[in-house]
């Protein structure tokens, strides 16, 4: 589980095999096995050698996702401890959909959502797009609004988002919750 609080931006320096170079993300915690969103995809460290991070990632991640595929900078956070501050919201790491970036008005971002993930998309919910915990403004069928502070734009790779931007997104976990329970009932 994560909080979508980005800890630091890191940089893919090889994708076969694929390795992170974690930037200021301490280390001194992590080891062998644990678990790390890596542009908002939960991956396991096979090994450590300085700053730098090796996971296995599938085919199947690949496809799900984008970014993974090649070099780039990409938004790292650990895996949460049952004592941490939950400052985002509950993030799985599962990626349920790459979504598109429509646009940005000042500090106002537009998305088109994939299906799997639209439904589940309501005004003050929370999204997560590319790892990072945001609230949803307003919602118009499949296209939603955030609103990025300074603060975010500049501790995560949001700001380098153009029109057109392919991201990662996963549904709220609650509400999927909610819709499953909704179903048995």
């Amino acid at each position: 589980m994560f909080t979508g609080i980005i800890a630091a931006v890191g940089k893919i320096v090889s994708v076969k095999p694929f390795v992170v170079d974690a930037g200021k993300l301490s280390l001194a915690d992590v080891r062998v096995g644990d678990s790390i969103c890596v542009q908002g995809a939960c991956l396991t460290v096979t090994k450590k050698r300085g700053r730098r991070l090796s996971f296995d990632v599938s085919h199947e991640t690949i496809e799900c996702t984008a970014g993974l595929d090649r070099p780039g900078a990409v938004n790292l956070e650990k895996a949460m401890r049952l004592s941490d501050r939950l400052g985002g919201h509950m993030v799985s790491g599962h990626v349920d959909g790459v979504g598109l970036m429509l646009q940005a008005k000042g500090s106002v971002y537009t998305f088109r959502a994939p299906k799997a993930v639209s439904r589940y998309v309501a005004p003050k919910g929370s999204i997560c797009i590319d790892g990072v915990s945001l609230t949803v403004n307003r919602v118009r069928g499949a296209e939603f609004q955030v609103n990025l502070i300074p603060h975010t734009l500049k501790v995560t790779t949001l700001s380098r988002l153009k029109p057109g931007s392919e991201v990662n997104m996963e549904a709220d976990m609650v509400a999927r919750y909610v819709e499953g329970f909704s179903k048995s009932a």
